[in-house]
């Protein structure tokens, strides 16, 4: 949200410099992400000054240019080439000289250098009045009076506008701040609570004269969806262009001005926070305006000209007839806005139920300054008081008279919020005492009345414009944030009592997990739970969405990681490793959501480096911290295929009947939908199965054995569909105690082999802790393997 300094300071009275605002504005939680020059005319004709032409002849090298001098005062005398058609000796003008920057519409700019065209010196330029910003007149060289001094800045005789913008990243919650009116309400609290000279004018309804007749009626038909609404017709409007004081209020804020009657309803949309619309009075028939629901399936044409079917749902502005006028506080209509030929104007100021909006705008995805404050909740206090300002300012301007008093409908006044403030509370969430006076000074800063003190606390009343402030602890934010976070002393002792994790504790099972990665060279992430789905099919959908970008929960984890690595790899780091512990949600019959940790690498496995070859991360090297993860929980699981549409080659594992992880290198087609163009590869493992299956029983410490492990090696001749998993998983399940690791070095497929096989090459590590194997011992349990290995797998031993 962008404020203009200059209008804050209409409302509040202060000395201060633009960058000390916005560091107070940055400490009450109005963060100001940035301050903007806004100049009228750009560059403020910095190095624009009055010349007189001396001598015009043409160039001796280029038939279009002109050669000149001119005079630029002081007695100095410049050679400046120009091709304009109208220049001439005698002429007054204006003369931008060497490092004078000229600026573009776009606000990009070049710099005037002394050059040789075409052979001949040039040591400035002569401007056109597009060139300097002070018109779209841009057939010629301006042309000044001669009254106009030589040597003089261009800048004293006209009148440039000069102010600081800032750029307020504004949470949703704060629509009391959402205009001028409200951050200078705002800033007001925090200075005169720490005794900082301001003054802050706060605004009353103007007192209307009406002059003219008008016979206009307004009927509400649900007071819930329309709680309050406010209606004047103006007679005699003359639509023409607003004054610059009024066009230069909005283009500092970014709003392109369109006639003096819309650009007053912006005004007083970002001045007062409270938005407006101006219908043409005539075209409402039966001078009759109507706020219902519409028609299911009727069409209404809005001002950006598309065509829209209503569903029934919608709150409507309609005239005598039913017609529709506008969707209310959404969007207005094509036929019913103000236009050059408006004579009568009726005005509207209201107050719309939130909700109702919020779905309008959401059904028929639109989004405006309008709907943005109207579904967030308005001051409805401030619905009169504004509307009144806008009369005054458009029978000031337009020379329109007000025709009748205001047309109100308000049938139950929206209350304030009571609320108990307990002073124990205030002391226990913030870890200090504020003294009870300084409590009520900033509560009456914040325009929060104290109603009644009682024991140990207050009963208040919060305005209803504050729609964020409903409770206790809302309140002790407040206060909070004009008190001042950085007079919140960090305690100097913390005590605390350490609690013992069970290996049931999950978030115990992510820890360990979260520093493992951590310590391997992962970096976390953490991504929006909300999404856009290609394919929504089992997805769970928002009701209301606050965009189409985010109408769906993730069913994988995987999109937002490859969104991620886009981001790195096209900042120049493309050796990445990614972990992130989240949820995905799924809908069948039921809702279904899951906790996942998800891994994702690409790039190399290490920098590059003149000592190691260059070496790309691949499926075993992701593979081999999966496993890494799992061995710590003593899992024992199984290895199969998995067909995936995300991945071009996927393995699942598995342990007792249940997927534990699925793991796979992305497919080409879904990396390059996210502009990713190197080797993805991509785990997820499920958390909640893996803490169910991980081994139980207790870690135990003992002696570092005093013998040797021995080694034996097979190599196993088996059927090409069988899979090393399968032989290690029987291998594990051999009864021996002297067991203690299996391995596979080689695997061989070849012409050497016959049709069908392949060849396993796998070591076995046997070990007796009590006393050295003998041999008798080492055959019986080779023996028992290859027996195994023969009955389940047909295996044949090699060599």
């Amino acid at each position: 949200m962008k404020i203009s300094n200059s209008w804050l300071k209409d409302y509040l009275k202060t000395d201060l410099k633009s960058e000390k605002t916005g560091e107070y504005l940055t400490d009450i939680g109005l963060e100001v992400e940035g301050i903007e020059k806004f100049e009228t005319i750009k560059g403020g004709l910095e190095g624009i000054i009055v010349g007189k032409i001396l001598t015009c002849e043409h160039h001796p090298n280029a038939d279009k240019l002109k050669k000149t001098t001119v005079d630029t005062g002081n007695g100095t005398v410049l050679n400046i080439i120009c091709g304009a058609p109208n220049v001439a000796a005698g002429q007054t003008v204006p003369v931008a000289t060497v490092g004078t920057k000229i600026y573009s519409k776009d606000g990009s700019f070049f710099e005037i250098k002394e050059a040789k065209i075409r052979g001949e010196q040039s040591q400035g330029m002569i401007c056109s009045e597009d060139e300097l910003g002070l018109s779209e007149y841009g057939g010629g060289i301006m042309v000044l009076e001669d009254t106009f001094t030589v040597g003089t800045p261009l800048a004293d005789y006209f009148e440039i506008v000069q102010d600081d913008v800032f750029e307020i990243g504004l949470t949703p919650n704060r629509t009391d701040a959402m205009s001028h009116y409200g951050v200078a309400r705002d800033l007001n609290a925090f200075m005169s609570t720490h005794g900082i000279p301001c003054e802050f004018e706060k605004i009353e309804a103007k007192n209307l004269r009406f002059e003219g007749n008008s016979d206009f009626r307004i009927e509400v038909e649900d007071s819930a969806l329309c709680p309050r609404y406010v209606g004047a017709v103006i007679q005699n409007v003359q639509i023409k262009e607003s004054p610059a004081w009024l066009q230069n209020r909005l283009k500092a804020i970014g709003l392109a001005p369109v006639n003096n009657v819309v650009d007053i309803t912006n005004f007083i949309l970002h001045g007062l926070g409270q938005p407006l619309h101006a219908f043409d009075a005539d075209r409402i028939s039966g001078n009759k305006v109507k706020i219902g629901l519409s028609n299911a399936g009727e069409k209404f044409k809005t001002l950006d000209g598309a065509e829209r079917t209503l569903n029934g749902s919608e709150l409507m502005i309609k005239d005598g007839d039913n017609s529709p006028l506008c969707i209310a506080g959404v969007f207005g209509g094509a036929h019913s806005g103000v236009s050059e030929s408006t004579k009568n104007i009726f005005l509207e100021s209201a107050y719309f139920n939130p909700v109702s909006v919020r779905k309008t705008a959401k059904l028929h995805g639109l989004s405006t300054d309008a709907s943005f404050r109207f579904e967030r909740g308005v001051d409805p206090n401030i619905t009169q008081t504004a509307i009144t300002h806008a009369i005054e300012l458009i029978t000031e301007i337009t020379g329109g008279k007000l025709a009748e008093p205001l047309l109100e409908h308000y049938p139950n006044k929206i209350e304030d919020h009571y609320i108990i403030l307990r002073f124990s509370k205030i002391e226990q969430i913030l870890g200090t005492k504020i003294h009870i006076e300084t409590v009520k000074s900033i509560l009456k800063s914040l325009e929060i009345t104290v109603l009644n003190t009682i024991a140990n606390g207050l009963e208040i009343s919060v305005p209803a414009y504050r729609a964020d402030v409903t409770r206790e602890i809302d309140v002790i934010e407040e206060i909070l944030r004009i008190y001042g976070y950085n007079k919140i002393e960090s305690q100097h002792k913390m005590a605390f009592t350490p609690v013992k994790l069970t290996p049931e504790d999950q978030d115990e099972l992510e820890n360990s997990w979260a520093r493992t990665l951590q310590a391997n060279g992962f970096h976390e992430v953490m991504n929006n739970s909300l999404t856009s789905l290609a394919d929504p099919t089992d997805a769970v959908k928002l009701l209301n969405p606050l965009s189409s970008d985010l109408a769906f929960m993730r069913t994988s984890m995987l999109e937002g990681l490859l969104e991620n690595a886009a981001y790195n790899i096209n900042r120049k780091s493309p050796d990445l490793k990614f972990f992130e512990l989240g949820k995905i949600y799924h809908k069948k019959e039921n809702y279904l959501e899951r906790k996942q940790l998800a891994l994702l690498i690409t790039g190399r496995e290490k920098a590059e480096n003149w000592l190691q070859p260059k070496s790309s991360t691949d499926f075993y090297y992701l593979k081999g911290y999966v496993k890494l993860l799992l061995d710590r929980l003593g899992i024992e699981f199984e290895e199969n295929s998995l067909e995936d549409s995300r991945f071009s080659d996927a393995l699942e594992m598995s342990s007792e009947g249940k997927t534990i992880v699925k793991m796979g290198k992305v497919s080409r087609k879904l990396a390059q939908h996210f502009d990713v163009d190197q080797d993805c590869f991509y785990a997820e493992i499920e958390l909640e199965t893996a803490q169910k299956l991980r081994a139980k029983g207790n870690f135990k410490f003992k002696e570092i054995p005093k013998f040797n492990k021995l080694r034996r090696d097979l190599a196993l001749l088996v059927d090409k569909e069988i899979s090393y998993a399968a032989l290690r998983s029987a291998a594990r399940k051999n009864p021996s105690p002297y067991l203690k690791s299996v391995q596979l070095f080689d695997v061989y497929e070849g012409e050497k082999l016959p049709v069908g096989k392949k060849s396993y090459a796998m070591s076995f590590e046997l070990l007796n802790e009590e006393k050295t194997l003998g041999e008798k011992e080492i055959s019986a349990v080779m023996n028992s393997l290859i027996h195994q290995f023969q009955k389940e797998f047909g295996a044949e031993l090699r060599g």
